[in-house]
């Protein structure tokens, strides 16, 4: 896992988002993107142990593409300026909980985990299951080991209002706005380039586990 060359192409790609220079920095992409998949293969060998739905990954395919969906965006950059995967159950965290590992320089690297932007039919579901079982929810958000690291489910993508069906006075109303349920832990450069970064990495989906079981069980 050789971090520094994968920071470095990052930082080069970020000044230089142009088909152009990608093209004849496509060795060095390609050397910085088989580094990341040995992470990523180190990584999964210890989290399938203590999440045994990842054991049937291959951790050398769940990588997202660099290359960015620029049809329905103002910002026409066609690269992403950071290497990511997700583990879940089938890979890439597609309508099911897991974790996502991110990797970007500027100390913007981070795990996250839970699952991100459920469609409605998924998103009502977990709505009805923390409507039904919110204690559940609320210790596992509430576990001294999991507070050590997380401030909570992540605020960014949650409704104004109450959810249709749900009084604005409901007492878990903070809970059921949200529209995707997840959790972040920040990283900075230093503690990516640490020799014990795997270790921690998976310290911190051990508390990711349960709230990703959680979500689990309200969509199966």
């Amino acid at each position: 896992m050789n971090f520094p060359l994968i920071f470095k192409f990052l930082k080069d790609v970020s000044k230089n988002n142009n088909r152009d220079w990608f093209e004849k920095n496509k060795p060095v992409y390609l050397e910085a993107k088989s580094s990341f998949e040995d992470l990523l293969e180190a990584l999964h060998k210890d989290l399938s142990k203590i999440d045994e739905s990842l054991a049937g990954l291959n951790p050398r395919k769940i990588g997202f593409r660099i290359y960015r969906d620029v049809r329905f965006s103002k910002d026409k950059r066609p690269y992403k300026v950071n290497m990511g995967a997700g583990f879940s159950r089938n890979g890439k965290m597609e309508q099911e909980p897991g974790y996502y590992i991110h990797l970007e320089p500027g100390n913007k690297s981070f795990i996250a985990g839970g699952m991100y932007m459920p469609n409605p039919e998924n998103l009502a579901k977990i709505r009805q299951e923390i409507d039904y079982n919110p204690k559940s929810l609320l210790k596992i958000l509430n576990e001294k080991e999991f507070k050590k690291y997380f401030d909570g489910l992540s605020d960014w993508d949650r409704v104004k209002t109450a959810p249709k069906g749900y009084p604005k006075d409901h007492p878990h109303i903070d809970l059921l706005k949200n529209k995707s349920f997840t959790v972040a832990h920040s990283f900075t450069d230093a503690e990516v380039k640490d020799k014990n970064f795997v270790k921690k990495v998976v310290v911190i989906c051990k508390s990711i586990k349960r709230l990703n079981a959680f979500l689990q069980n309200a969509i199966a």
